[in-house]
């Protein structure tokens, strides 16, 4: 029996006569001639079937599969240049593992469909061709990004999904039953990396986030991916440094690995070039309002940016920016004050081009105990879910800093989605929940 081979290693096996597993993506009749296009979630190949070259029955069969139809191929590999990925399949046999009936055809056909049509049937949408290469640039994002820290000796520390307290605003969170108690699904792992960063130096997580805004942009998820390092004893212009060469070496890798998926997606690669190298443009946030205003912007300062404002902000560059120093009164109660203006945060955010939102935000933590117990108090945030993290300033507490990247987003931007909803498998929005 011919052994089975995955479609993508097609081209190491010319002439050989091999077995394809996979589903039936289109089907071309030409008079005797057919040619089925297969996919096994590795690639696509043409197949071809010969009327006079096949059983009766064989072409009858091929003749006969439906769109999305489960088989087993066998045939002989063929290079061909103007078959997809230069090669194409001499089909010798075919069997129907489960064929799908004529009367209850798949529902997703070439024509146009709605979006919403698509998210409801997303459990079968992923199987497009545009669906598969944003599918495969998330992998590699997410690989590239674990490789980044790994090899610069960061240690993974997970975080946990309950927690009992809000880390960023007590608005968004999700309360759940938590056996006689509440608990909340978590916004960040940040705190918990403080710990993890006073005992193994560097860390990151790397896991779901949950956010109950009740916002329906095109860049918001109720549930999302973030990866977030910790560094200890680092500072503003240590972490945005790190946050510079881990956007850079995320997009490098994916340029060199994933052309294929770029194309498919008709992103030009030209557009994320400029983006492979460090340093990234910086602003400090008094500037990014004054372009901001002369744009036409009502911005004014004290307010945070909205996301028409880091539209127009991200027009002015190719690359990512960077943009510090927001006023404190629109960060988080744990930023560090920057100590030659209290009124300003050691923060930073990190807008993606092209109009893509933030795509990273930190900063310094605030390590001093006094300030950080006022701050949970002028927060209204309850002090006793916090005495763990006041801890970490009772015993050894020490200068750190850190940010949280979203998956999502970097991922919109790079295969340039108008809408993040497509950069997850499963989107989680204001009023999807379904698949």
């Amino acid at each position: 029996m011919p052994s089975v081979v995955d479609i993508r290693n097609l081209s190491h096996h010319e002439g050989e006569s091999v077995r394809v597993q996979g589903w039936v993506y289109n089907l071309r009749e030409s008079g005797k001639l057919l040619f089925p296009i297969f996919r096994d979630g590795t690639g696509l190949v043409q197949g071809v079937v010969v009327k006079s070259a096949v059983p009766a029955e064989v072409f009858e069969r091929v003749r006969s599969l439906t769109q999305e139809t489960s088989v087993r191929v066998e045939g002989t590999v063929r290079a061909d240049a103007r078959a997809p990925g230069g090669f194409e399949l001499q089909v010798s046999g075919v069997e129907a593992v489960q064929a799908v009936p004529v009367d209850a055809p798949y529902p997703i056909t070439p024509k146009e469909h709605g979006i919403e049509f698509l998210m409801d049937h997303r459990h079968l949408w992923l199987r497009s061709s545009r669906q598969h290469a944003i599918l495969g640039i998330r992998h590699e994002v997410i690989k590239a990004a674990r490789d980044f820290f790994d090899d610069r000796s960061f240690t993974l520390v997970d975080a946990p999904i309950f927690t009992p307290a809000a880390c960023e605003g007590t608005t968004t969170l999700f309360e759940v039953d938590y056996f006689d108690d509440k608990a909340y699904l978590t916004q960040s792992g940040q705190l918990y990396n403080e710990a993890a960063a006073a005992a193994v130096g560097k860390t990151y997580c790397f896991g779901p986030v949950f956010r109950a805004e009740k916002s329906k942009t095109r860049r918001h998820l109720t549930e999302f991916w973030m990866i977030e390092p910790e560094v200890a004893f680092a500072g503003l212009e240590d972490i945005c440094k790190l946050g510079e060469e881990l956007v850079a070496f995320v997009v490098d890798r994916v340029l060199s690995r994933r052309s294929r998926e770029l194309e498919t997606l008709e992103r030009d690669p030209a557009r994320l070039e400029p983006c492979r190298q460090t340093p990234f443009p910086r602003l400090v946030y008094d500037d990014a309002v004054k372009i901001l205003q002369s744009k036409g912007s009502e911005i004014q300062w004290g307010g945070d940016l909205g996301g028409a404002d880091e539209t127009l902000l991200s027009q002015e560059f190719p690359k990512p920016v960077l943009v510090t120093h927001y006023p404190s009164q629109v960060k988080a109660f744990y930023m560090a004050p920057d100590p030659e203006r209290p009124e300003l945060a050691l923060c930073v955010d990190m807008l993606a081009p092209e109009g893509h939102g933030e795509i990273i935000g930190g900063g310094v933590r605030l390590a001093d105990y006094e300030l950080l117990v006022k701050r949970i108090e002028e927060n209204r945030l309850p002090r006793a879910a916090f005495e763990w993290y006041l801890d970490l300033r009772r015993y050894g507490a020490f200068p750190h800093a850190g940010f949280g990247m979203g998956i999502e987003r970097v991922i919109g931007w790079i295969c340039g989605l108008e809408h993040v909803r497509e950069s997850i498998p499963f989107p989680r929005m204001l009023y999807r929940l379904t698949p």
